[in-house]
């Protein structure tokens, strides 16, 4: 989203038509923005056989999906949901990967009858696959590393108190397990965290998974997560992708040539790829003067963005009625929810007024994934906007959405 000709605009598009067609809160995704994603981690890592499997929990609107398809990205899913999303949006099963955290052995059942990869994060589940399947199915082990890295604690997963994967101090016991029932290992999977600026962090744990390998003999993959650092304000470090790109290369193509055979080198961005994309447009109900502060209530609240409450994280908000006027009032800008769902505290913008029109930047990743219908609202619409193209992807949800599994009972 940029200015011109005093507007602002998406792929020549201005905001405010948009909000008019479709009314308000309403998410847009820019496709342009995904596919320079996308293009930046195929040539930071052009050098050696690398694949992008997309975490589509961050987004996994169908037509999204299918950008990513065209754009030559596979899927990293955690539902059997998720599953039928990909093959809806036309992936084909071999290029879906289903990785699991603590979910019941039915899901793994369901992620082999649909011929996806699984990806398994305990010895217990381990246990009861080399039991139903011994080597006729293939799978991946999902490692913990114990490597601490990611914005913080919520969203760190590679640490050694961290719920996620197999601890790297329990080698033995995989490897006895993989003895066993002669198991099929073709791949090693890890993944530390989200929002990871430093990229040493991304290389220990390379180093950690790199030196495991070793005794798989037969693995075809290797998975280094995600978890890539987006700006989120002007000034806001991000990960230095072509540094990274640079020592994981090496480091992974050193690997290869110990190791006897080109393994794939797999990345599974979420964030990275749809955060910057996704803009959510709210309306003001009322500009609220307080003795201390003055605040701006939206006609949105956690029940779509749940970011800031959840994670504390950060998000541009910009008065995109007011696109020229000096940033000259100080307001906290809250949602209707009957909860304290505070967007933003104590930013400085235009002076506002009641239907002024506000967007929150980086709102493409766990927003509308993670939105709810709580206090029995309806889900914002959603539109993709590619090649300059304007598709409604979602629909507005209406009252029949909120009644649609309720049954009413005679009592």
């Amino acid at each position: 989203m940029h200015l011109a000709n005093n507007q602002y605009v998406i792929q020549n598009t201005p905001v405010l038509d948009l909000c008019n067609e479709f009314e308000t809160p309403l998410y847009v995704y820019d496709g342009s923005k995904i596919e320079e994603k996308v293009n930046i981690l195929k040539s930071t890592f052009s050098d050696v056989n690398m694949k992008i499997k997309y975490a589509c929990k961050a987004n996994t609107n169908i037509s999204v999906l299918k950008l990513m398809k065209t754009l030559g990205v596979e899927l990293d899913v955690v539902s059997p949901q998720e599953i039928q999303l990909g093959l809806k949006a036309g992936f084909s099963p071999k290029q879906i990967t289903f990785t699991s955290s603590g979910v019941s052995f039915d899901e793994i059942e369901n992620s082999v009858e649909n011929d996806v990869l699984v990806n398994i994060d305990n010895l217990p589940t381990l246990e009861k696959f080399g039991e139903k399947y011994g080597n006729t199915v293939p799978v991946m082990l999902r490692i913990r590393p114990n490597v601490v890295g990611g914005g913080n604690l919520k969203i760190m997963t590679g640490h050694k108190d961290s719920k996620f994967g197999i601890a790297i101090e329990q080698k033995d016991q995989i490897l006895a397990l993989v003895n066993k029932y002669n198991l099929d290992v073709v791949g090693l999977h890890q993944h530390t965290g989200s929002d990871i600026k430093d990229g040493q962090t991304f290389v220990d744990a390379a180093k950690v998974m790199l030196e495991l390998a070793f005794s798989f003999p037969d693995l075809k993959y290797m998975d280094f997560g995600g978890g890539f650092k987006v700006s989120y304000k002007e000034g806001d470090a991000i990960t230095d992708m072509a540094g990274l790109g640079k020592i994981l290369t090496q480091e992974f193509k050193t690997f290869c040539t110990k190791y006897g055979k080109e393994l794939e080198l797999w990345f599974e961005p979420g964030k990275f790829l749809v955060s910057e994309c996704g803009y959510l447009f709210a309306e003001a109900n009322v500009v609220k003067e307080n003795p201390t502060f003055t605040l701006i209530g939206l006609n949105t609240g956690l029940n779509h963005l749940i970011r800031p409450m959840m994670y504390d994280a950060y998000h541009e908000v910009i008065n995109v009625s007011k696109p020229t006027q000096a940033k000259d009032t100080e307001y906290n800008v809250v949602g209707y929810i009957c909860e304290t769902d505070d967007f933003a505290k104590n930013r400085m913008m235009p002076s506002a007024d009641q239907g002024d029109v506000f967007c929150f930047l980086n709102a493409g990743a766990y927003g509308f994934t993670m939105a709810s219908n709580y206090n029995s609202r309806f889900k914002p619409a959603e539109v993709l906007i590619y090649k300059e193209k304007v598709h409604l992807v979602r629909a507005r949800e209406t009252m029949e959405d909120i009644l649609k599994n309720q049954i009413l009972v005679e009592l």
